[in-house]
Order: C-alpha cells, then sequence, then structure tokens
C-alpha cells in the first residue's frame, strides 16, 4: 500500500473522502437514445470507478438549447432524472460520490444540433472551432446574441437540472464554467462584447455565474456545490485571452468564497502559455492564496505529479480524465504503482461498447 498523500482519506469540512483522486468530467456520447438518458453501461462505467474519492459526471446538459455534442445526457426532463437513479445508485453501492457536471455549451454548438436554429451566446461570434454532430466534427458558426429573457431563462435552467440532480441521488452538482462553453464566453471580452448588464466591467461579465449560483439555494446546499474554470484557456475551444481574463478569474475566485462550495476545480492551461501577454502558466499556485476552500486541480498529472501539488500545498484533490477512462481501477493501480492501460482515443467519442467498459482492470 502506497503511503502517498494523494491516496489517504481526506476531510473537507463534513465530507469524508477516500483519497484525494476525482475523475474529471469527460464527455464520452453514450447517450444516443431517445431523450438523451442515462444507460445501465454509463452506470457500470460509472460505479467500476467508484473507489475515487469522487467522481465528476461527463458535462450534462441543462436544455436543449445547452447541446454542442451529439448523444449527451441531460438532466432537465423527468424521464432524464430517473435515467440516473440507476447510475447514482451503483456508485453509492460501491461506496462512492458523484456530482453531476451540469453544462450549456453556448457557440461551441451548430444549428445541426437545434433543428437549424443558430446556438446562444452572448454575442454574435464565431469561435471558429468545431461542434461534434451525426457526421463527426464540423465547423462551428456565429451563434446568435442572447437577449436578457435568454439569459435569465437559462439560469432557471441549472436552477431546474440541480433540483432534478438532487432527486437523481447525485452527492452534488458542478457548474461547468470553464473550457470556453457558455459561462467562460460571458467572462472573456474576445466574445462578449455586450454593452448591457452583463458585458463590458469585470463584474458585468461574470455577472451570470452568480446569478445562478443564486438561484440555487432554494434547490441545493452551496455545500453540494463546485464550480469548474479554466483561467489561462488560450488558442483553444474558441478563446483566446485578453487583459481582463486573469482579472475576471481572480474577481470569480475571491468572490466564491462567500459561498462555501464543496470545492473550486481549476485547470491548467490547454497550450503553452508561457509567452501570451496577461496569461497565468501555474494555475493552482496562482490561484490557492485567493481562495480558502477545497481546491481541485487537473490536467495532465501523473501519480507523482498529483502528489506532488497536494504536498506543496497548491491543492487538495487531483482530477484526472484520460487515465480513468482506460483504468477503471486507476486508484487500485496507482496504490501498487502498477503500469496503465493506453488510451484509444479513436473511441472516445464512439457510440459503442468499444473503448468504453471493455478496458481489462488488474489481474483480467
Amino acid at each position: 500500500m502506497s503511503d502517498l498523500i494523494l491516496l489517504k482519506p481526506y476531510t473537507f469540512q463534513t465530507e469524508k473522502y477516500n483519497n484525494r483522486i476525482a475523475m474529471a468530467p469527460m464527455t464520452r456520447s453514450r447517450a444516443g437514445n431517445e431523450g438523451n438518458l442515462a444507460t445501465e453501461q454509463m452506470a457500470i462505467y460509472y460505479a467500476d470507478r467508484a473507489d475515487a474519492g469522487l467522481l465528476i459526471s461527463e458535462g450534462t446538459v441543462v436544455s436543449k438549447k445547452a447541446v454542442g455534442f451529439i448523444n449527451v445526457p441531460g438532466i432537465y426532463s423527468q424521464e432524464q432524472t430517473e435515467s440516473w437513479k440507476q447510475v447514482t445508485k451503483a456508485v453509492h453501492d460501491k461506496g462512492g460520490k458523484i456530482f453531476v457536471q451540469l453544462w450549456h455549451t453556448g457557440r461551441l454548438s451548430h444549428p445541426d444540433l437545434h433543428n437549424g436554429e443558430l446556438p446562444h451566446a452572448p454575442s454574435a461570434i464565431d469561435p471558429h472551432a468545431q461542434a461534434y454532430v451525426e457526421s463527426g466534427f464540423i465547423d462551428t458558426v456565429t451563434p446568435k446574441e442572447m437577449t436578457i429573457g435568454e439569459i435569465k431563462a437559462t439560469v432557471l435552467d441549472f436552477k431546474n437540472s440541480a433540483k432534478n440532480a438532487v432527486d437523481a441521488g447525485f452527492d452534488g452538482i458542478e457548474i461547468h464554467a470553464a473550457n470556453g462553453y457558455l459561462f467562460q464566453q460571458f467572462f472573456t471580452g474576445t466574445s462578449n462584447v455586450r454593452t448591457d448588464e452583463y458585458g463590458g466591467s469585470i463584474e458585468n461579465k461574470a455577472r451570470i455565474l452568480f446569478e445562478t449560483l443564486d438561484a440555487l439555494k432554494d434547490v441545493i446546499s452551496y455545500s453540494r456545490v463546485g464550480v469548474r474554470l479554466n483561467p489561462s484557456l488560450h488558442n483553444a475551444q474558441g478563446t483566446t485571452l485578453d487583459k481582463d481574463t486573469i482579472a475576471t478569474h481572480e474577481y470569480i475566485v475571491k468572490r466564491l468564497n462567500d459561498y462555501g462550495l464543496a470545492y473550486l476545480h481549476l485547470t491548467e492551461p490547454f497550450t503553452d502559455v508561457s509567452e501570451v501577454p496577461y496569461a497565468v502558466t501555474e494555475v493552482a499556485k496562482h490561484f490557492r492564496p485567493m481562495y480558502n476552500g477545497l481546491l481541485m486541480i487537473n490536467k495532465g498529472f501523473t501519480r507523482e505529479t498529483g502528489n506532488k501539488v497536494i504536498e506543496d500545498g497548491d491543492a487538495d484533490m487531483v482530477a484526472y480524465g484520460v487515465p480513468f477512462i482506460s483504468n477503471p481501477d486507476l486508484v487500485k493501480r496507482f496504490e501498487l504503482n502498477a503500469p496503465l492501460n493506453e488510451a484509444d482515443r479513436s473511441t472516445f467519442y464512439t457510440f459503442t461498447d468499444k473503448g468504453y467498459n471493455d478496458y481489462p482492470k488488474l489481474g483480467e
């Protein structure tokens, strides 16, 4: 048994975690059914990984308008809510904890996913990225600028989905405000050129996130809410840093201290930003002094580097993505310092069981 701090039980406030390893949210596109329901295969997938300290589900859309990938599950309908109960029960039966990540892709979508209608975004600016439709990845288009009424309705979509998550048995929710999706589109000046109360100043660009958090208080305890941010996202997911991007995220992180959240989930840069003006190259180290709660960090960590970021005091938990796809027993492999299965990227977003529940565990 390893003596790594990463693998030791951890308690934050009154919440106990089996270890400091989280499974990061990862789109897998296995909900290819009428209604985009969670499936029995998904229950197996999550239960097999339930020895992680915390599982965070794949991005789960809060409305039909939120979709930017084909065959992703939702949690906005009653039928979807019921379908997730098999997943949460399977995880809980294995002694695990699972949060659902609530997702709106904004402009990172395509009319093919919306019956020909334009996707919604803060401003009518094409991200020049790609969306995932039935034929595969396809170039994005110029989206429709959201009206204030549509913004308010989206806030209520998150509230409704949070209520459904509680009803479905999830231990909590994560608000996806990272990776170039809707919330981050509001945060960033290159995607938000609004002149109303949702654009211009840092406070205005962050407004939608805090309106969403404030709306949640009637349906879920803040101690069961996480927020995910990707402050140094640059030249990826249609997002480009500007002079106010880091300052906006600093404002958000400091203000999140007022909510008593389950955690703040940060992501290290997706691309090399060492020569990029305004960027932060070490996200956990930069934001740790600003945040008083549980800080989770993600992006490319190994067993050793994940342990070190906790030992150094820059994070409390580490979220692993791709290693969990190909290693359902990742925690056990970390304990034994055993070799890892290699992930087959060609099956990440396919619609069959291949590359989903067929990776071998140790001894198989």
